[in-house]
């Protein structure tokens, strides 16, 4: 597989595992919708060849953005179409933020499963929803977004949850399996439970359940300005296989 297709399949598993609240397929690009709850979600995808005129298309997402009361946010790879597209935009005024390193684990790689407390749900209940908004900050305008968007996953998923010894939780995330990977998606750790572990055994325990369930890969998503977290994903043996950036119209 080459380097352009293989970054279109990550991206389209990646779309399948955190999906919008409405989706536009227009001439190879793909616009999603969902209340303005992240960028991620609420962007232009500019996956696949077209061939309407640029200036013409970027002026019907924008003005299909502006119907949504929506930013338009393109999110961009080296997979972008045209090639010329991020120059176009730089040109038309949009600003250059959010560059995110995507990372790749082959799970012949991993090591033991560690020991540690786990609670694993398949679809999302309402502790591990509540325990994830507190720690991620999400307010509660954006919150029934998010359950819509959680509730619209259609690939097989692992709610997990890291408890201490005495059951209090202390670090969550989401798994998505779809096509021999796993996503890693929504991994946080209680701020006075931080270094202490609990991160590490979350993704090394979703990493399992990936494997035990067909997965021969894992992908996650981090940005470029979370250093603990690059860190922490080098020590588990991931490696950056591209980066996204977003152009938000200023």
């Amino acid at each position: 597989m080459s380097d352009i297709a293989l970054i279109r399949k990550i991206e389209a598993l990646s779309m399948n595992a955190q999906p919008a609240l409405k989706t536009v397929q227009q001439d190879g690009w793909i616009l999603r919708f969902a209340n303005g709850y992240t960028k991620r979600a609420n962007s232009i995808n500019p996956l696949y060849p077209s061939c309407e005129e640029l200036d013409r298309k970027i002026e019907a997402c924008e003005q299909m953005y502006r119907k949504q009361h929506l930013p338009a946010v393109y999110k961009l790879t080296a997979a972008a179409f045209p090639g010329e597209l991020d120059r176009s935009l730089h040109a038309k005024g949009y600003d250059y933020v959010g560059e995110t390193s995507v990372q790749i684990l082959s799970l012949s790689q991993i090591g033991e499963k560690p020991e540690a407390y786990v609670e694993i749900c398949p679809r999302q209940d309402r502790k591990w929803f509540d325990h994830y908004c507190r720690w991620n900050h999400v307010c509660e305008a954006d919150q029934q977004t998010l359950k819509q968007m959680f509730d619209n996953i259609a690939a097989e998923t692992c709610y997990m949850l890291i408890t201490d010894k005495d059951g209090i939780p202390c670090a969550c995330g989401l798994g998505v399996l779809e096509d021999e990977y796993i996503g890693l998606f929504d991994i946080v750790t209680k701020k006075k439970e931080r270094k202490q572990g609990y991160g590490t055994q979350l993704i090394q325990h979703l990493l399992h359940w990936g494997k035990e369930n067909g997965a021969a890969f894992a992908y996650l998503q981090v940005v470029r300005e979370n250093k603990p977290a690059l860190a922490l994903y080098t020590k588990l043996g991931f490696e950056e296989m591209y980066t996204y950036w977003y152009r938000v119209k200023s």
